[in-house]
């Protein structure tokens, strides 16, 4: 069955939080040492400047989610109280370990009639949200209503002085909150299609910290790093995998949408390499101004999927009727696609 044939499953609004510093490709370049110059981390990297924590207690995991649902709350016109469900993609990494961020921004927003669970897919985890949400809400008739939010600061992670991760040299911060309603016949979300790749789940990571390597006086400078575990292990699963798996997930969310690939009208794509980006959107037949290219933002990982929503919109490049492509994947690994269309 087509989703078109089902109850539709509406975004009413969108929200965002970034926090009011940046650090711009001059400030990475002079973080590498010079092993990557201004130039390479503008065109080779596509990072013009990327949003990063203040000082602020404000730029927590948990509280940006909380000021991207109160955001999108107020631009939606929905009082909190009608949330049945709220959805928090919010990273691990946060203001306190182990403890429960839907649970803190159901109280942040005064959502007191809502329950709430957190959703961790890595960078997938908007995608997969959306996925999990519209799937609640048809299976359960007293689900009509639910808020998908969170926040992401995992550059606190990135030692520029190692090479080895310079793919994530653009990871930033920032805070991203979508709402979602049951019989919404606007801005409906139509099908996903999620890959899974447990093989190289060990290739990166922060090793220490965990209970595989607890926290010692000995290693105790490695805690709150991310590296590459197996580097070489992961290079070639995605040199072999990582396309292929992408656009299976596009053909199989359109396919489930009953839509092909050239009714596709705006590529909603988190921040990747600026190559990566322009091949996707040449393999998928669309133009430059058929997306937007997050180089002023960096990579705010899962929030990137709202962002680039948000400002597609912003900019005129989604308008009633466009047919929207949200691609994501996230270390791990996964990859994810959706199908909304807008208007």
């Amino acid at each position: 069955m087509l989703f078109s044939n089902e109850t539709p499953i509406g975004i009413m609004g969108i929200g965002i939080y970034l926090p009011k510093t940046v650090m711009t490709a001059k400030e990475i370049s002079e973080a590498t040492g010079g092993a990557w110059s201004e130039d390479a981390v503008r065109n080779k990297l596509g990072i013009n400047q990327k949003y990063i924590p203040s000082k602020e207690k404000c730029d927590g995991t948990q509280e940006m989610g909380a000021l991207a649902a109160l955001d999108c709350m107020e631009k939606a016109g929905v009082d909190p109280r009608q949330i049945d469900a709220i959805l928090c993609i919010g990273e691990e990494w946060k203001e306190y370990p182990l403890t429960t961020s839907a649970c803190y921004i159901q109280t942040r927003i005064g959502a007191v009639n809502a329950w709430g669970v957190d959703v961790q897919n890595r960078c997938c985890s908007a995608v997969s949200a959306m996925k999990f949400a519209k799937d609640m809400m048809l299976g359960d008739p007293e689900c009509n209503t639910v808020l998908i939010a969170g926040g992401y600061r995992n550059c606190d992670f990135i030692d520029f002085k190692d090479n080895g991760v310079s793919f994530m040299f653009d990871l930033g911060a920032g805070g991203g909150a979508m709402l979602l309603r049951k019989g919404y016949p606007h801005n409906r979300i139509l099908g996903c299609h999620v890959v899974t790749d447990g093989s190289v789940v060990y290739t990166c990571g922060s090793e220490v910290g965990g209970i595989r390597e607890p926290v010692t006086a000995e290693n105790v400078g490695e805690f709150g790093k991310l590296r590459l575990m197996d580097g070489e292990r992961m290079k070639n699963l995605l040199n072999r995998d990582s396309m292929p798996n992408w656009y299976k997930c596009i053909d199989e969310s359109l396919r489930k949408s009953g839509k092909k690939r050239e009714d596709i009208g705006y590529l909603d794509i988190l921040h990747i390499k600026r190559s990566g980006h322009k091949a996707m959107l040449k393999d998928l037949g669309l133009r430059e101004d058929q997306s937007v290219y997050l180089e002023d933002y960096g990579h705010i990982g899962q929030i990137d999927s709202i962002l680039s929503l948000k400002l597609g919109l912003e900019q005129g490049k989604i308008k009633p009727g466009t047919v929207v492509c949200t691609i994501a994947a996230g270390i791990g690994y996964t990859w994810a696609a959706n199908i909304i269309e807008w208007g």
